[in-house]
């Protein structure tokens, strides 16, 4: 949560202020200008430029290492950025980060914190109601809604930590339906979640092109990331491509982007990212 420029958050979850005002002005589009982000000494992405349209779906693809939760949490505010610019609705990072909610991968969550499915989704709320202020009737809507979208109603009583992996990647969901935003990013959702859980999530990036909501995803299906979604991003430390997916999955940007992930079996390239159900053949 941003309240006069302090993060707060729980388990990598940032809640970021809405100004209705600057939304009405200047949609959601968010550029990205000549960025730099290191780990100290070490550099985790180079001279990154590019746009993304208000509305559309990004997949942001790459090795493991490439950069893509770096990205993510640069753009809210998580990781500083050590050169270039970075504009969402025509202001620069750090002025305002209005209107972005960030879904962590799973693995970066304290599950033994003391709180339950529905207090995680308030958090969504977080923004609008300030954080000593107790929610208010329309918050307790959005949040229950949030609930049902994500089918959690019956669970919102629940520890987190007593929940599924799919039932956990839902709660996270949840907390960002309720925060109601313009632009979300979300890394790797589809890791470790059931059949269900993937369809609830594929069913949630429909609903929310209808809203006109900015989505990036980092995922290492590239089958899904070509079909799925209006452009692909591809990371290795810099940017080898950004298009549509016949414009991205190239031999020439694949080999570029995976490098010695990439194998060329009978003229199909197949990507061996070493992990289990990160092979995908094109």
């Amino acid at each position: 949560m941003q309240e006069g420029g302090r993060h707060k958050n729980f388990g990598g979850i940032v809640a970021q202020s809405k100004s209705d005002h600057f939304v009405e002005q200047n949609p959601a589009r968010l550029d990205i200008q000549s960025v730099n982000i290191s780990y100290g000494s070490i550099s985790a992405l180079e001279n990154l430029t590019f746009q993304v349209p208000h509305g559309e779906r990004i997949a942001v693809v790459g090795p493991n290492g490439a950069g893509k939760s770096t990205l993510f949490k640069a753009l809210v505010g998580l990781l500083p950025i050590s050169k270039g610019q970075v504009f969402i609705h025509g202001l620069p990072l750090g002025h305002h980060l209005d209107c972005v909610a960030y879904v962590p991968q799973r693995e970066e969550v304290d599950w033994s914190f003391p709180v339950s499915v529905r207090d995680v989704v308030m958090m969504g709320r977080a923004g609008q109601q300030g954080w000593l202020k107790p929610p208010s009737r329309n918050d307790q809507v959005i949040v229950d809604d949030a609930l049902a979208q994500m089918g959690l109603t019956d669970l919102r009583k629940r520890s987190i930590g007593d929940l599924s992996g799919g039932q956990q990647q839902r709660v996270f969901l949840a907390r960002a339906l309720a925060q109601e935003p313009h632009i979300l990013l979300m890394d790797e959702p589809f890791n470790g979640v059931d059949a269900p859980t993937k369809e609830v999530v594929l069913s949630l990036l429909d609903d929310l092109r209808n809203r006109s909501v900015t989505v990036m995803v980092s995922t290492h299906d590239l089958s899904m990331a070509a079909q799925r979604f209006d452009k692909v991003l591809l990371l290795n430390k810099r940017l080898v491509a950004f298009g549509n997916g016949a414009e991205v999955f190239t031999q020439e940007n694949v080999r570029a982007g995976f490098g010695g992930q990439v194998l060329d079996l009978n003229g199909s390239i197949v990507i061996d990212q070493c992990c289990p159900g990160e092979e995908h053949v094109h």
